[in-house]
């Protein structure tokens, strides 16, 4: 008996056109692939990547951070940008810190009140740009999370209070409506013209805490005088003195007000007693001058050798400051 042996039959040689065919069917996998892997990646790099800022320190030289990306961070009861440390609800849900102790619950879904340290959403803050809340108002600079809440309380666009001392008024504006708001609502206070004025303060004699107020117009600015009376008892002193403080604010930007230079003079025959510096701008207010001693201040002895009949008389003095005499 004979055996055969078998062999598979040989594949047909590849024709130059069959090469060809499975080269292109290759290259469209690897193409239709490539297009699968770049749709799955490619948001996430182009929005997000791009727009955060790694290392830098000052929001003027960064690109901003995408709009949708920081209504992620806006708080549900104010409205502002939440800032580092999170707090989240069982849900995820969050509130920033100044509003989190006035709820009694998640303003999201009704849940418990947000208690639950969400780290991941702190370090994804350390790396974007948040606009100042004043942005509304005129402010186009942006920080990062630890910068913004401190740029805030100095910032010249925040909102002016109403700079007569010692008034109840709760005015809050801009700085363009705070004249408006002195001649319609505080209709007493005098206006002056001129570089050089008398400030007149009237029956300083009068017990207990008193503000004297006048206004100045010179460099097409107007500045406001103010002179108040605080009872010494309050500086660990005398109960029977009091102290007399006079400062000079610009009703402008501290910006603005360090291009001045102002000088308060008392005199009386042979006795002089003069301070000279630069006007505070009403949105650090009086009480900032009288606390930093950046003001003429005198007791009522002194007064009394400066005054005649009662009334005392400040000579006030106000000029441009030259180069080397603005704040660097």
């Amino acid at each position: 008996m004979s055996v055969k042996s078998y062999s598979p039959p040989s594949p047909p040689p590849l024709t130059p056109s069959m090469v060809q065919s499975n080269n292109v069917r290759t290259q469209a996998k690897i193409q239709a692939a490539s297009q699968v892997l770049n749709s799955n990646i490619a948001p996430a790099t182009q929005t997000v990547a791009p727009q955060i800022m790694m290392g830098a320190t000052s929001s003027t030289t960064v690109p901003n951070t995408p709009s949708e990306l920081l209504s992620a961070f806006e708080c549900p009861v104010c409205m502002d940008y939440m800032l580092p440390p999170y707090l989240q609800c069982p849900s995820g849900h969050l509130v920033c810190g100044n509003c989190r102790p006035k709820v009694t619950c998640c303003p999201s879904c009704r849940g418990p009140v947000p208690s639950i340290r969400n780290l991941a959403m702190e370090r994804i803050a350390q790396t974007l740009i948040f606009p100042c809340k004043y942005a509304p108002s005129g402010c186009s600079k942006q920080f990062q999370a630890q910068e913004k809440t401190e740029h805030e309380e100095v910032c010249e666009h925040r909102p002016y209070s109403c700079p007569c001392p010692g008034a109840a008024c709760k005015w809050h504006g801009s700085l363009s409506e705070v004249m408006n708001h002195l001649v319609r609502q505080h209709k007493s206070i005098t206006t002056l013209q001129g570089e050089d004025i008398v400030f007149l303060a009237t029956d300083i004699t009068l017990p207990g805490a008193v503000d004297w107020v006048m206004m100045q117009n010179c460099f097409n600015c107007f500045f406001m005088l103010v002179l108040e009376k605080q009872d010494k008892s309050e500086h660990q002193s005398n109960n029977n003195q009091q102290m007399f403080y006079a400062v000079v604010q610009l009703i402008g930007t501290k910006k603005e007000a360090e291009n001045f230079i102002y000088r308060l003079e008392l005199s009386s025959r042979r006795r002089r007693l003069s301070f000279e510096g630069t006007p505070r701008s009403i949105h650090e207010g009086v009480a900032a001058s009288i606390s930093q001693s950046d003001c003429l201040c005198f007791d009522t002895n002194q007064a009394q050798l400066f005054s005649e009949n009662g009334n005392l008389g400040i000579n006030v003095t106000i000029q441009k400051a030259t180069p080397l005499e603005q704040t660097p």
